[in-house]
This record gives structure tokens, C-alpha cells and sequence, in this order.
């Protein structure tokens, strides 16, 4: 007879989710930090980078583990500040092929790439400390 399998919990969920979770913010934090270093904005690089796009797949995935648990707050975070970066991104689409919106839409571009990576490291030291968000 097999002896049962301790799950291990922190603070009621499943470590592995944890540690899923701790792994996404990893995502968006290269995405971000290849938005940094390279010719790409950052709010560029996390809407249309590998590591964010699979981070964003596995928000959906896992989801419905997380539901009713401290960690859907960090996955509905993590959703959400994707698809509203991709919003103000067609934003900022539209104004720059404007003349009179070039000046507005590099401003909005800055914006943008500052509160994307106010949103990573926010969520990623609240998930440090075991604590929801909102």
C-alpha cells in the first residue's frame, strides 16, 4: 500500500500554485526588462512578447484553480493589466499616425511602460508576502 502524498499549502492554497504564479510574474518581469533593453517600448514588449503572451496562457489556464483563493486576485491582475497595456497600446496606434498626436502618444508610450512595470513589481512583492491584491 502507497503512503498518501502531503500536499503542501501556503496559506490555504497549493505551493505548486504558488510557485506557478511566483513563475508568470517571472515572465512579465523579462518582458519588461526586454522592453527596457531593447528597440522595443516596454508596453510593446510585454503585449507582444513570447514571455508575457505564454504568462498571459497560463493566467487562463489555471484560473480556475486559483478561483475563490488569494491567488485569483494575482491572476486577475496579471490578466487584466495585459489587456488593458494592449488597450492603451491601440491608443497610442492611433495617435501616432496623427501629426498633432505624435507628442501625446510618446508621453502615453512612457506612461504606459512605467505603470506596466509598477504593475509587475507591485503584484510580484505582494505574492512575496503572501497577501492578495485589491
Amino acid at each position: 500500500m502507497s503512503e498518501p502524498v502531503a500536499v503542501v499549502e501556503v496559506n490555504g492554497v497549493r505551493a505548486s500554485l504558488v510557485q506557478l504564479t511566483h513563475f508568470i510574474y517571472g515572465l512579465h518581469a523579462i518582458a519588461v526588462f526586454v522592453g527596457i533593453t531593447s528597440a522595443a517600448t516596454v508596453a510593446g514588449g510585454f503585449v507582444f512578447g513570447l514571455p508575457s503572451l505564454c504568462a498571459v496562457f497560463l493566467n487562463y489556464l489555471k484560473r480556475g484553480e486559483v478561483r475563490g483563493t488569494w491567488l485569483e486576485s494575482h491572476f486577475l491582475w496579471q490578466i487584466r493589466t495585459f489587456w488593458f497595456t494592449l488597450l492603451w497600446l491601440v491608443v497610442y496606434g492611433l495617435l501616432i499616425v496623427t501629426i498633432i498626436g505624435i507628442p501625446l502618444a510618446w508621453i502615453l508610450i512612457a506612461v504606459l511602460g512605467l505603470w506596466v512595470g509598477y504593475r509587475v513589481i507591485r503584484g510580484w512583492v505582494a505574492l512575496f508576502g503572501e497577501r492578495s491584491l485589491g
